[in-house]
């Protein structure tokens, strides 16, 4: 993942959509913590998809919220695998919002989050040995 937000158009976001007006803070701006639940939403759909199965987050940590994000903006979600273990994996997802009639792009929020895999009885289960999901084959 890169930290700028200049290559984007290079990459595939797990998630893209506008912030409403529903996603302000009494201040106006765009609400932290629904920048953080797609972020979460993100890095599960990237965690379900490498696991092939449930996987649940179980830590979020490291956020930053570096710039702000207006209602309209468009904003991106883009994830990398940064760490394997026995029954889990540790996502990086990084936040790029987009203004709303142009092409400027700014990082609003980058963090990690950590998911273990369940199997059907809702028991941590092993990472099976496949080849991880690629943010760029979204």
């Amino acid at each position: 993942m890169s930290g700028t937000g200049t290559n984007d158009n290079q990459r595939v976001p797990f998630i893209r959509i506008t912030a409403m007006p529903t996603d302000a803070n009494p201040y106006g701006g765009v609400f932290g913590g629904w920048l953080m639940s797609q972020m979460a939403l993100g890095a599960g759909a990237l965690a379900s998809r490498t696991g092939q199965g449930k996987a649940v987050v179980v830590s979020a940590t490291d956020f930053i919220f570096p710039g702000a994000m207006a209602v309209g903006d468009e904003l991106s979600v883009y994830c990398g695998i940064a760490e394997t273990g026995n029954t889990s994996l540790t996502i990086g997802a990084e936040a790029i919002a987009r203004t709303r009639n142009g092409e400027a792009t700014t990082k609003v929020a980058s963090g990690t989050f950590k998911f273990v895999l369940l199997d059907d009885n809702d028991t941590p289960r092993p990472v099976a040995e496949t080849t991880p999901v690629n943010e760029n084959d979204a």
